[in-house]
């Protein structure tokens, strides 16, 4: 449950529910005789939340197995460098995990298993590479992160996707942002390692500029979910709460050069975004 990191993966899998919610109001609103309350699908949202659950968590731990040698020095407290975990066994236990989400997925549709086995490859493929490559590493957080909302959807297939892509795409831009400032906030300990991230390639404040872009995106495609009745009113105004927070996150970076702020207050603002979604529904 350590390697895991049980806590993300129940937010994880919390989000991927939510996002199964939303498509299924949207839809029984577009068809109400098929779409009825009492035909919510609980076992498949059930299903959802597990493959999410053991798909994230088997990231983190294929994640601290190539993270071992920085771990050592960083994290010694972590179960593979303080020898409660041997190195061959989390690797084992990553794959079961990844090998059930997928599979349970698949049991759901084939829709929900291509995203569940795209997914864990990409999760291997960024513990393994795509980690040290600036830029390409944050966007594939970002996108692993949006994708719980799309997974959850696609318990109803390619309508489901499409009703849903647009809170996937914000949610993408805002962890994107974000990556991208918490890079900024690690520059010294990053150079220290060798680690090769975007602002150490092209410099702290070329590094600030890209994430402003990106979150300045993200608060000005905020209001299509309720321009295109994805959500409901409540969403619009609750979404101002956290379009203020980002902007406050992009003021501490630009203004006060302050990327640790700027990262917690792009964290505020994303909870206030995910309880937007869950008000709007």
């Amino acid at each position: 449950m350590e390697i895991i990191r049980y806590g993300n993966c129940l937010m994880a899998g919390f989000a991927a529910v939510i996002g199964t919610l939303i498509a299924f109001n949207i839809l029984a609103s577009n068809d109400p005789g098929f779409y009825s309350p009492e035909k919510f699908p609980f076992f498949f949202s059930g299903l959802v939340f597990m493959v999410v659950f053991l798909v994230a968590g088997a990231g983190n731990a294929i994640n601290d197995y190539f993270d071992v040698r920085i771990d050592s020095i960083n994290r010694p407290d972590r179960p593979i460098p303080s020898g409660r975990m041997k190195l061959k066994e989390a690797l084992y236990f990553s794959y079961i995990l990844f090998t059930l989400g997928t599979l349970l997925a698949f049991s759901i549709n084939p829709i929900c298993g291509l995203i569940a086995l795209f997914n864990s490859l990409l999760l291997i493929f960024y513990a393994k590479t795509l980690k040290g490559t600036p830029l390409l590493g944050n966007l594939s957080i970002g996108y692993l992160t949006g994708s719980s909302f799309l997974f959850g959807a696609s318990v109803f297939g390619l309508e489901g996707l499409k009703d849903l892509f647009i809170l996937f795409l914000l949610a993408a831009l805002a962890i994107t942002a974000r990556e991208i400032v918490k890079d900024i906030e690690d520059m010294e300990g990053d150079k220290i390692e060798g680690a090769d991230t975007l602002p150490l390639r092209v410099g702290a404040k070329k590094a600030s500029y890209l994430a402003v872009l990106i979150g300045f995106l993200a608060v000005f495609l905020s209001p299509l979910p309720y321009v295109l009745s994805v959500l409901g009113l409540r969403y619009l105004y609750l979404i101002l709460l956290a379009d203020l927070g980002f902007l406050a996150a992009i003021y501490q970076l630009l203004a006060r050069n302050n990327p640790t702020r700027s990262s917690k207050m792009f964290k505020i603002a994303m909870f206030f975004a995910l309880i937007a979604f869950i008000a709007g529904v």
